[in-house]
């Protein structure tokens, strides 16, 4: 599948051509995250940082962006990371993996030298877990290239990739010759590589055509692209649907899901479902039955609007993060999986009803007459409740009471219950 490539320089997203002469700029990063995030994982990367361009206190001028980027889609992030200290921050703040590299080579080793920053990569690896590592193996003239490209560290590729695989779940490979100029990557070297590691392998550097990822992907490589995106030559629709298995069956099954994980449907699609599911931005199916191309909800109005569609590591199932508009089963039923008429109650789904008691206040809707000042108090007034509570049944009273104040406490404050477990998440990682 293909990844798509945010390369910050400056505080703008920009493309280089062999990672020196500028190409191309843009300044709407947040624009082209949520843009990429629907077909698949999105690389952050600081050039500033991997050119060592820092401020005293490690920052650069692409740190608060970056830092905006990772929870809004499936980050990994890379560029300068040196340190463990700065690897596990960066995963607290949302980083899905981080990219090392430089850092996890020794520059010119001896002959009996250990190629790899070992002592680094094992403090790394306890740290923050090997699945949670990229090693780059960018290659220049055949060996493995550091320093932001700036100079080789007289490692051949292969040896540095065969060497690296131990320390990560993935490699990124780089053909720095042929990185922006939209020349095509070296497939032979690439099919070299394949050959020589078994870990998860993402190319990029020169790739500039549908044919070429499909190739690439072929191989059992994903692929990593900027210049081709920016410039119009790939677009993310046809690569995601290209790289989906279709030697193996004629229909991928698609799972629908929600934004909170509940599972809602499973259909088929083909290619004409997945085109229309991406232009229409409503998940489409092909219906087996009457042999048509099928919207969900196209008749009543029920439709499942589209977050993000995602392949599993065989690229013969999708799954789909929908929004449901309405219920999903033909039944009346919420989910295709049981008898239930509404959504299951989540802190998500109570406070959407909230957001809709303020929005379109009811004439004696409580909920639209707490201010700021009441809600506060039956705070304060619903916890001393709860400490107090002395059997089950109370508790789980003062609980579900408690909650409901802090949810309108939230909504008043524009408090998301993401933001809320991102946090949680970020002290859980840290």
């Amino acid at each position: 599948m293909v990844i798509s490539s945010i390369d910050l320089k400056d505080g703008k997203v920009v493309q280089l051509k062999n990672g020196k002469d500028m190409v191309l700029e843009r300044d709407n990063p947040v624009e082209l995250i949520q843009e990429f995030n629907r077909y698949g994982e999105t690389a952050v990367i600081d050039l500033d940082a991997a050119l060592g361009n820092t401020a005293p206190d490690g920052t650069t001028a692409n740190t608060d962006i970056l830092k905006s980027l990772l929870r809004q889609g499936s980050v990994r992030v890379g560029g300068g990371i040196r340190t463990v200290k700065k690897a596990k921050e960066l995963v607290s703040l949302g980083a899905e993996k981080v990219i090392i590299g430089s850092a996890a080579f020794n520059t010119h080793p001896s002959g009996n030298g250990d190629i790899l920053n070992t002592a680094f990569l094992e403090e790394l690896t306890a740290a923050i877990g090997r699945q949670r590592i990229i090693i780059a193996v960018d290659a220049l003239n055949g060996e493995i290239a550091v320093k932001g490209w700036t100079e080789t560290a007289g490692i051949p590729l292969l040896d540095g990739a065969r060497a690296a695989e131990k320390y990560a779940s993935e490699l990124l490979f780089t053909c720095v010759e042929r990185e922006g100029c939209m020349t095509g990557t070296d497939m032979a070297l690439v099919q070299q590589l394949r050959n020589s590691v078994s870990c998860r392998l993402t190319a990029a550097g020169g790739v500039s055509s549908l044919e070429e990822v499909t190739a690439l992907e072929n191989l059992g490589c994903d692929v990593q692209l900027g210049m081709a995106l920016y410039t119009g030559a790939v677009s993310l629709k046809d690569a995601f649907i290209s790289c989906l298995n279709w030697k193996k069956t004629p229909m991928i099954p698609v799972i629908a899901q929600s934004t909170a994980g509940e599972v809602l449907m499973m259909g088929f699609a083909n290619r004409e479902a997945f085109e229309k599911t991406f232009s229409s931005g409503k998940l489409t199916f092909w219906s087996r039955t009457r042999n048509v191309l099928w919207t969900k909800g196209e008749h009543s109005g029920n439709y499942l609007e589209v977050v993000k569609l995602r392949a599993d590591c065989d690229r013969d199932t999708v799954l789909a993060t929908v929004i449901p508009h309405g219920p999903v089963c033909h039944t009346g039923s919420w989910n295709c999986f049981t008898s239930e008429a509404d959504a299951a109650s989540t802190m998500e789904r109570l406070y959407g009803i909230i957001a809709e008691r303020f929005a379109n206040p009811k004439p004696g809707s409580y909920t639209a007459t707490l201010d700021g000042e009441r809600v506060r108090e039956k705070i304060e007034e619903e916890a001393e409740e709860l400490t107090e509570a002395e059997t089950h049944e109370d508790v789980v009273w003062e609980c579900a009471d408690l909650l409901y104040f802090i949810n309108v406490l939230m909504y008043q404050e524009q408090v998301t219950w993401k933001q809320v477990l991102d946090e949680l998440d970020r002290r859980h990682k840290k």
